[in-house]
């Protein structure tokens, strides 16, 4: 799979660019993601009139921000900007690390700490 660097970050912090689903989606920020009935995440970003999650001066863990990517990556971007995250990511692939493997569970996945997962995402490399 090749990064589509345009579709950048969805509201809750995934990484559209870097979904497996990119085929068929425009992103989330296109406002016609497949699952944007349910979102929970792209109705409060809505209704505060945010962009992205990593906007809002909560530390949310509503919806998608419920698992480690989506969270950790909303905390990144808060710390660096989402450029920054996007590089990383762009980066990170180019040196094999897996966004999604079978499914929606990849490389950024198999973390249960945030700093970690900060770390690994900068680095590309699991200490």
């Amino acid at each position: 799979m090749f990064m589509k660097r345009e579709l950048r970050i969805a509201k809750c912090g995934l990484a559209c660019c870097l979904c497996s689903e990119n085929g068929q989606c425009s992103g989330c920020n296109a406002g016609e993601c497949p699952d944007k009935e349910w979102c929970e995440n792209r109705k409060c970003s809505l209704e505060k009139q945010i962009s992205h999650c990593y906007e809002c001066g909560e530390d949310c863990r509503k919806g998608l921000l419920d698992g480690i990517k989506a969270y950790t990556f909303t905390i990144f971007c808060k710390r660096y900007g989402e450029e920054q995250l996007l590089d990383c990511l762009e980066k990170n692939e180019q040196n094999g690390v897996i966004y999604h493997r079978e499914g929606f569970h990849g490389d950024y996945d198999d973390f249960d700490d945030v700093e970690k997962l900060i770390d690994f995402i900068r680095t590309g490399r699991k200490a």
